[in-house]
């Protein structure tokens, strides 16, 4: 395993719409296993394969969601793998998010999505999987798969806001 770098907006490889994986080989199990090392180190709750330079439909999800209720219980990981993911239907309920991404650090904003939505993917197994999904998760998946498609969050902003984000981000990079 090893820990890839992040592209990072304005790289243009990010604008890349991936392309379907058509084998799960060891070669795809070696990316898979190196996304969750970057992601965690990051550290992140998803990654797309584009982001570390790889324009395949592949993506990883972790949420690490807390084992308990109790303010210091260490986040139990629940590693998710995404192959070939589709959107099958959206809900006419939205739900806002303050988003972040790897790939634009240290900014967020709220991003409006659908709330819930039916998603089909297989995972690294081959298995396919159709779930109904909400929550962190159905947002997290939405925001990993616009990825896929050339998308950032900073996309679903207003161009007032988008621009705000992005001078705030070169901003921080001089000053870095």
């Amino acid at each position: 395993m090893a820990i890839r770098p992040i592209l990072e907006t304005p790289d243009p490889l990010l604008r890349t719409i991936s392309t379907p994986v058509e084998t799960i080989d060891d070669e795809l199990q070696t990316l898979i296993d190196d996304m969750f090392e970057t992601m965690y180190d990051a550290p992140g709750i998803g990654l797309a394969a584009i982001q570390v330079g790889v324009p395949k439909r592949l993506l990883v999800i972790d949420l690490q969601e807390p084992e308990s209720d109790e303010e210091d219980a260490p986040p139990v990981k629940n590693p998710l793998v995404f192959i070939n993911p589709q959107i099958l239907e959206g809900s006419p309920e939205k739900s806002v998010y303050s988003e972040g991404c790897l790939s634009v650090p240290d900014q967020y904003a709220e991003v409006e999505r659908p709330a819930r939505i039916r998603a089909s993917w297989m995972d690294r197994k081959g298995r396919i999987h159709e779930e109904e999904l909400d929550g962190l998760l159905a947002t997290c998946l939405q925001h990993e798969m616009d990825h896929l498609e050339g998308i950032l969050f900073i996309d679903h902003l207003s161009r007032l806001k988008r621009d705000m984000l992005l001078k705030k981000l070169t901003k921080g990079r001089k000053a870095a």
